[in-house]
């Protein structure tokens, strides 16, 4: 009876929390709760290291759901009401007529929802797959399966496993992939925002998305900004207070851009606006100042409200464009760890079309998509594209910092994962089979752990033994394959061998 009663006082502090505060758009922690270096997970940082003020260090407005027992599931910080199970995948033109069609728990006023309401669901405790793999054992998606139904795509059906799409109601007001219709959808297998197109693609019919039904707060979403007259907006909406102005105006880091740790490091020592408690958003923060009725090619703009300056850039394309901005949300998935950042200009991509060796930049996925880059090294050497749709990488992105709202400083996080070699090993031994030959096994082959060094003294300018990604030469998908346990180290153990890697290291 204890447990029940504390838990229904839980529930009540929430909803009333929201209405006390007279916020139409609370934003719902990320449920990030443990710290990443630039690959790896970290012992929670203390104030003034690098890598300090990331997402789960802040405690924000902790999820919160009511499963009602009759097929819905009350969200009860953001008093929105959701259908619980998505069914199977529809088209877009069927996603909006069974809306209107739904009764799920005696209710006729189902709506699709827009993507800042169907955002609120996401989980940054989730891992993104490799999107190649048929497992998803080991995975764990971006939404709260204890409360909603979801599952993976199905390759026995000709998906990837990342195919768990759901759409919404928000249409990019231009277009992506060379002139495609796009709807804005968010997807629960891997953790991102992008734009999808959902009219009738040439040699493969529609795309079809999963789809949860959404009622109740119709303001959830809406923005109330107000110009403070001194450098800062506050949004009456959600509680949060941010900077007109963004690091290229400050001429922060180089010329307004910085990798993650950088980013993390000048929010937190900000002075700005009279005021000190500055921090890097969160993904949820940040998303909620995305103004999907802007965009650079219809309103020659970026997709926030006009009363924030934000710097133009000049884009990969030599084309005018605005910024990608830094989050202090990790985005987790078989690699290791990535920046989470949003576009607030064309979410670029570098596209190779079937039939042609051509490749073409383009707007992919939409002023608003939410992604993930490397959170630092030198650009020159990353690939310019990668992924299916050549997602452009920056490593540098600006920064638009926040204060305010919910977030309340958080010292210790739970016990760090353990770091599963096996599961890496398989992937380990394929890529260095050539030069280690079969049967190398970092833990039954002791005897093994010298044969890199060679290679460590070629790189090893600090004198420490090992080789850091700084130090490192070649390319850097080379240094994330040979850092096997993700420590942001090339250890002796990891080093490669043989000629092809004895003479100054992998090209």
């Amino acid at each position: 009876m204890k447990t029940l009663v504390m838990t229904l006082t839980i529930m009540n502090a929430t909803l009333l929390y929201a209405a006390d505060q007279g916020l139409n758009y609370p934003i719902v922690d990320t449920g990030q709760v443990r710290c990443y270096s630039h690959r790896a997970e970290i012992a929670y940082p203390q104030a003034g290291k690098t890598y300090f003020g990331q997402d789960a260090q802040y405690n924000g407005l902790q999820p919160a759901y009511r499963n009602n027992g009759d097929g819905t599931v009350t969200d009860l910080n953001t008093r929105l009401m959701w259908t619980q199970d998505p069914g199977t995948k529809k088209t877009y033109p069927q996603a909006i007529a069974e809306a209107s069609a739904c009764r799920v728990g005696g209710y006729t006023d189902w709506r699709l929802p827009t993507i800042k309401e169907l955002y609120s669901l996401i989980l940054f405790s989730g891992t993104d797959p490799d999107p190649m793999s048929t497992q998803t054992s080991d995975q764990r998606p971006f939404i709260d399966t204890r409360y909603f139904k979801f599952q993976y795509g199905k390759p026995a059906e000709g998906d990837r496993i990342i195919d768990s799409q759901f759409a919404t109601s928000t249409i990019y007001r231009s277009t992506t992939m060379n002139g495609q219709k796009t709807l804005f959808g968010v997807n629960f297998a891997d953790g991102r925002i992008k734009g999808y197109p959902y009219g009738a693609i040439p040699g493969r019919g529609a795309k079809t998305f999963y789809v949860l039904y959404v009622r109740d707060n119709l303001d959830y979403g809406k923005n109330r900004f107000l110009d403070n007259g001194d450098g800062t907006i506050t949004d009456k909406a959600t509680g949060l207070t941010w900077m007109k102005i963004d690091s290229g105006h400050l001429q922060a880091g180089n010329h307004g851009t910085m990798n993650w740790s950088q980013a993390l490091q000048w929010a937190e020592g900000l002075d700005y606006a009279g005021r000190t408690d500055w921090r890097l958003p969160n993904a949820k923060e940040l998303h909620s100042i995305v103004d999907y009725s802007r965009c650079p090619d219809v309103t020659n703009s970026a997709a926030i409200d006009p009363m924030f300056d934000v710097t133009s850039i000049t884009n990969e394309g030599g084309v005018k464009d605005y910024p990608y901005y830094w989050t202090s949300t990790s985005h987790v998935g078989s690699r290791g760890s990535a920046g989470v950042y949003i576009a607030f200009g064309r979410a670029l991509g570098k596209m190779q079309f079937r039939g042609s060796n051509q490749t073409q930049l383009m707007d992919v996925h939409g002023a608003g998509a939410q992604r993930s880059d490397e959170k630092s090294g030198s650009p020159s050497r990353y690939p310019l594209a990668r992924g299916p749709q050549g997602d452009i990488v920056r490593v540098y992105s600006m920064v638009r910092c926040v204060r305010g709202g919910t977030a309340e400083p958080r010292t210790v996080g739970p016990a760090m994962e353990k770091v599963q070699w096996s599961q890496r090993q398989e992937r380990y031994n394929s890529y260095r089979g050539q030069a280690q030959g079969p049967g190398f096994n970092m833990e039954t082959n002791p005897s093994e752990r010298s044969t890199g060094e060679g290679f460590i003294p070629h790189l090893d300018r600090d004198g420490d033994g090992q080789a850091s990604r700084q130090e490192f030469d070649g390319p850097a998908q080379h240094f994330q394959q040979f850092d096997y346990n993700q420590d942001d180290q090339i250890l002796v153990k990891e080093a490669p061998q043989g000629p092809s890697f004895s003479q100054g290291g992998p090209r």
